[in-house]
C-alpha cells in the first residue's frame, strides 16, 4: 500500500511538471499568431492528454511490480482525461473555446487541484465499488453474498406486507416532506436578496409566506412519516419476535444444550430489532436522503453549476471517511456488546449462586472477576469513542475547508455578477444539506447490510427444522402403557463420541413398577429423556403399545406420559397455575380449582401439601421449600392422569408422612406403568422389576429378593446405591453378611 502511494505521488509530480511546462510554453513561448483556437485547440488538447497518459503510464509500469493493483493505472488515466473532457464540455455546452492549446487546467495550481479531486473520486469509487476482476473464487463469493443479501432483504420486505398501508402512507408523507424542505433555503435566499436591495413589502411578505408554508408542510409531513414508519417497525418487530419464539420452543432439547442462552436472547431482542429497522427505518432514511439529494443537486446547479463542481470535492471525502468509520465503528460496537453480555453473564451467575458465593466467602473474587469484565468493556468503549472522535474531527475539518473554498469562489462569482448574495446563502444551505444526505446514505447502506446480517441469523432459526419431529398424528383412543426399549444406542449431541446407552433393552408392563438403579452417570436419566422424546436414539427404537414412539402425536404423547424430575421447575405465579400448567380444559387464571372433577389433584390428600392454592411461588419457586416444590410437581403430573408416570428421585426432599401419602396416591392407579429412579431402599424394594444399569447397559434385572439371592451387582452395590435405610427400618435379613 505504501509503495503504491509513493509511486502515485511520483507520477502526479511528473504529470504536474509536464503540464506546467506545456502551460508556460503555450502562454509565453509562442506568439499569439501561432496559437490555434476552437476545435483545433481541442484536438491538440486531446493529443497532448494522450502523450501525457503514455508517459505517466510508462513511468508507473516501470516502477510497479507485475500484478499490481489496477486502481493506480485507472486513477492516472482519469487524471489525464479530466482536462480534455472538461474543455470538450465547455465547448459543446457553452461554446466556450479553450484559452490555449494546452488547456485551461494546465496551470500548476489548477493541475494540482484537478489531480487531487480526481484521486479522491477514484478512491471513492474503489472503496464503494471495489475491483471485481479478481479470481473466480472471489467473484463467486462476492456474487453469492450479494445475491444472498438481496434475497434476505426481499424476504424481510415480504414479512412487511401486512403493514403495506402504513408503509404507503409513510412514503407519501416522506416525499411531501422532502419536497417542502427543499424550497426552504431557496426562499431564505430570496428574503436576503429582498432585504439587501430595494425593499419591496409585497415581495418580502410573499417570500416569508411561502417559506413559512413550506416549513409547516415539511414539519407535518416529517411527523406523519416518522409516526407511520415507527408503527410499521413496531408491528413487524412484534410479529417476528413471536414467530422466532414459536420456532425456538419447538426445537429439540439437544439444540438448547449446544446453543447458549445469551445467543437466543440476543436473537429475540437485538437481531429482531435490527431486522425490523431494515424496512421501517433504514428504507425511510435512505429514500428521504436520495430524494433530497436529487432535488438539492438540481437546485444547486440552477443557482451555480461552477460552485456545484467545487463542492463535489467534499462528497467523495465524506463518503470514504464515513464508510471507513462505519466498518471500524460497527466492529468495535459488536465487540462492546459481546463484552457487555459476558459481564452480564458473570453478574447473573453470581446472583443466581449467591448462597454458594456466601458459603465459600468468594465475594471479593467475584467482584474482581466482574471488575475484569467491566474493564474489558471500558477499554473497548474507549477505542470505539476514539474512532468516533477522529472521524468527527476529520469530517469537521473537511467541511470547514470546503466552506472556506466555496465562500472564496462564491465571492468571486458575486464580483463578476454571476451570482447574488441571497443565492450564495441558499447555495450554502443546500450544500450543508447535501453533505448530511451523503453521510446518511453511506451510513444507511452499511447499516442495511448489518440489518441483513441480523435477519440472516433470525431466519436461520426460523427455518431450522427440529431433529426430533413433532409432526406425527397417531393418537389412539386407549393406551395401555406397554413400553419396550429395543437395542438402543444413544449419544448426547454435546458428547457424540461417548455413548450414554449401548445396546440397551428393557420392557415395562402396564400395572407394574420398574425401578432403575445404578451408579451416577450409568444411563438412568438418559432412559427417561428418551422415553419423554427429548432426544432421538441413533440406533434402536422405543415402542409404546407396539408402535414406535415417534409416531405418536406430540400433545397426545405428553398427556399420556408424565415425568416428575428430581429438581422440579416451577414458573412464576400461583400454586394453582403451576399445577394446571398446560391443561387446556382449565380456564387461565383459575387453575386446578376449575378443572374437571376427574382431574382435580386433591393436593392435600395425594401429596401432603399444606399450602393455599393461591400462594405465589416466586421466581422458579423461590418462595417454597424443596419438599413443597416436589409435592406441587407430583400434583401437576397426577392431575393429567397419565398412563405412564416417571418419577426421578422425587421423594428425596419429602418427610415420611408426605412420602406415604404419595405412595398411596400412586397405588390408586393399578393399571398405570410406573418408572422410578430412587436411592431409597424402601421405595426400590417394592418395585415389580429392578433394573441395574451401568455404563449404558443392563447388568441385572428382577425383583428385590431375586437380585439379593443372586448376590451379584445389586447385592454388592446396595450400600452405595441406597441411603442407610433412613427411616425405613428394613428387615435385618436384607443386609449382606459381614465378610
Amino acid at each position: 500500500m505504501m509503495e503504491s502511494t509513493k509511486i502515485f505521488a511520483a507520477a502526479i509530480c511528473l504529470d504536474l511538471a509536464v503540464c506546467s511546462a506545456l502551460h508556460y510554453v503555450a502562454k509565453f513561448g509562442l506568439p499569439p499568431s501561432l496559437s490555434p483556437s476552437g476545435w483545433q485547440s481541442l484536438a491538440q488538447i486531446w493529443m497532448l492528454a494522450g502523450l501525457r497518459w503514455a508517459l505517466v503510464r510508462l513511468f508507473c509500469v516501470v516502477l510497479t511490480k507485475p500484478g499490481s493493483k489496477a486502481v493506480l493505472h485507472r486513477c492516472v488515466t482519469a487524471i489525464c482525461l479530466l482536462g480534455p473532457v472538461y474543455e470538450s464540455g465547455l465547448l459543446v455546452l457553452f461554446e466556450k473555446h479553450p484559452e490555449h492549446w494546452s488547456g485551461s487546467l494546465s496551470s500548476p495550481g489548477k493541475t494540482l487541484i484537478a489531480a487531487t479531486a480526481t484521486a479522491i473520486a477514484s478512491l471513492f469509487w474503489e472503496v464503494n465499488f471495489p475491483d471485481s476482476r479478481g479470481d473466480a473464487c472471489g467473484m463467486s463469493n462476492g456474487t453469492e453474498r450479494k445475491q444472498r443479501a438481496r434475497a434476505l432483504f426481499m424476504r424481510v420486505i415480504r414479512y412487511s406486507i401486512p403493514d403495506a398501508l402504513f408503509l404507503c402512507g409513510a412514503f407519501v408523507f416522506l416525499a411531501f416532506a422532502v419536497i417542502c424542505e427543499m424550497f426552504i433555503p431557496f426562499y431564505t435566499g430570496k428574503v436576503i436578496d429582498i432585504l439587501g436591495s430595494h425593499y419591496q413589502p409585497t415581495s418580502f411578505v410573499t417570500a416569508i409566506f411561502y417559506m413559512g408554508l413550506f416549513s409547516m408542510g415539511s414539519s407535518v409531513g416529517a411527523g406523519l412519516r416518522g409516526g407511520l414508519f415507527m408503527c410499521s417497525l413496531s408491528r413487524l418487530n412484534k410479529r417476528v419476535r413471536v414467530m422466532l419464539f414459536q420456532a425456538l420452543v419447538k426445537q429439540e432439547i439437544g439444540f438448547f444444550e449446544v446453543t447458549k442462552t445469551g445467543d437466543l436472547t440476543s436473537r429475540l431482542s437485538t437481531d429482531t430489532t435490527l431486522m425490523s429497522q431494515s424496512v421501517a427505518m433504514n428504507v425511510n432514511i435512505l429514500l428521504r436522503s436520495l430524494i433530497n439529494m436529487v432535488g438539492v443537486l438540481v437546485l444547486m446547479v440552477s443557482l451555480s453549476w461552477k460552485l456545484t463542481l467545487v463542492t463535489f470535492i467534499e462528497f467523495p471525502l465524506i463518503a470514504i471517511s464515513q464508510k471507513i468509520y462505519n466498518n471500524r465503528y460497527e466492529k468495535l460496537s459488536k465487540e462492546v456488546q459481546d463484552s457487555i453480555a459476558q459481564a452480564n453473564d458473570t453478574a447473573g451467575e453470581c446472583v443466581a449462586g449467591i448462597r454458594t458465593v456466601r458459603s465459600f466467602n468468594t465475594e471479593r473474587s467475584e467482584a474482581r472477576r466482574y471488575d475484569d469484565r467491566i474493564m474489558v468493556t471500558h477499554d473497548l468503549k474507549t477505542r470505539r469513542d476514539t474512532v468516533r472522535a477522529v472521524y468527527l474531527l476529520f469530517s469537521r475539518l473537511v467541511t470547514l475547508a470546503i466552506q472556506f473554498l466555496m465562500l472564496y469562489y462564491g465571492r468571486q462569482l458575486i464580483k463578476r455578477g454571476e451570482m447574488s448574495t441571497g443565492n450564495l446563502v441558499s447555495f450554502i444551505l443546500y450544500q450543508e444539506n447535501m453533505g448530511s444526505n451523503v453521510m446518511s446514505v453511506v451510513y444507511i447502506c452499511g447499516n442495511m447490510l448489518n440489518s441483513v446480517g441480523a435477519a440472516a441469523k433470525v431466519f436461520e432459526y426460523l427455518d431450522r427444522e427440529p431433529q426430533v419431529s413433532t409432526q406425527e398424528e397417531l393418537q389412539p383412543e386407549t393406551l395401555r402403557g406397554h413400553v419396550q426399549f429395543q437395542d438402543l444406542t444413544f449419544s448426547y449431541p454435546t458428547r457424540p463420541d461417548r455413548p450414554a446407552l449401548k445396546g440397551f433393552s428393557l420392557e415395562m408392563k402396564p400395572g407394574h413398577m420398574t425401578a432403575l438403579v445404578g451408579a451416577s452417570g450409568g444411563g438412568k436419566s438418559t432412559c427417561v429423556s428418551l422415553l419423554e422424546r427429548f432426544y432421538q436414539p441413533q440406533e434402536g427404537e422405543i415402542l409404546l403399545d407396539g408402535q414406535p414412539l415417534h409416531r405418536y402425536q406430540h400433545k397426545y404423547l405428553h398427556s399420556m406420559v408424565a415425568m416428575v424430575g428430581q429438581e422440579p421447575v416451577l414458573f412464576s405465579g400461583s400454586i394453582r397455575d403451576n399445577i394446571a400448567y398446560g391443561l387446556t380444559d382449565c380456564p387461565p387464571g383459575e387453575g386446578a380449582g376449575s378443572c374437571p372433577q376427574g382431574k382435580r389433584p386433591r393436593l392435600h390428600q395425594q401429596t401432603g401439601a399444606r399450602v393455599c392454592f393461591g400462594t405465589d411461588v416466586g421466581e422458579r419457586g423461590s418462595q417454597l421449600s424443596g419438599g413443597q416444590k416436589q409435592r406441587i410437581a407430583i400434583a401437576r403430573a397426577l392431575i393429567r392422569q397419565p398412563q405412564v408416570l416417571i418419577l426421578d428421585e422425587v421423594t428425596s426432599s419429602l418427610d415420611t408422612e408426605s412420602e406415604h401419602m404419595i405412595q398411596q396416591a400412586l397405588a390408586s392407579c393399578p393399571s398405570q406403568t410406573l418408572l422410578v429412579i430412587a436411592h431409597r431402599l424402601k421405595t426400590v424394594e417394592k418395585a415389580d422389576q429392578i433394573v441395574v444399569i451401568d455404563q449404558g447397559q443392563v447388568l441385572e434385572q428382577g425383583t428385590h429378593q431375586e437380585l439379593m439371592d443372586k448376590k451379584g451387582n445389586y447385592y454388592k452395590l446396595r450400600e452405595r446405591l441406597f441411603s442407610e435405610n433412613n427411616s425405613s427400618g428394613s428387615a435385618d435379613h436384607s443386609k449382606p453378611p459381614s465378610q
